[in-house]
């Protein structure tokens, strides 16, 4: 009967490990595919900034050059990370890279 009832606690004891509340954390610039299909080549900096709001990362020696990065831990499962940069030749966009598909109107004036 002893050893049923030491089973039965550390069954008990075991269970609770599980439901300690862990919170998601998101850090950084939140970027949806709708947002990039808005970018066009030739925008200025202030058209960024609205369509995607302002950059996570200026280039410190490079002003041309913005990187948008989204990182998000959820509480369980699997950490997801998003990286954006773009380039600006003067003060119009000229090249998107990262992990965003990149539209197929990117390269069509405004």
């Amino acid at each position: 009967m002893k050893l049923l009832m030491a089973a039965a606690l550390a069954a008990l004891t075991l269970s609770g490990c599980s439901l300690v509340y862990r919170i998601d954390i998101p850090q950084g610039n939140y970027v949806e595919q709708k947002q990039v299909d808005k970018l066009r080549q030739g925008m200025t900096r202030e058209q960024v900034v609205y369509v995607l709001g302002s950059p996570m990362l200026k280039d410190a020696f490079d002003h041309d050059t913005w990187h948008y990065l989204y990182e998000f831990q959820p509480g369980r499962g699997d950490k997801e990370r998003k990286e954006m940069t773009l380039k600006f030749v003067g003060d119009r966009l000229a090249t998107m890279t990262g992990d965003f598909t990149v539209p197929a109107t990117f390269n069509t004036p405004l």
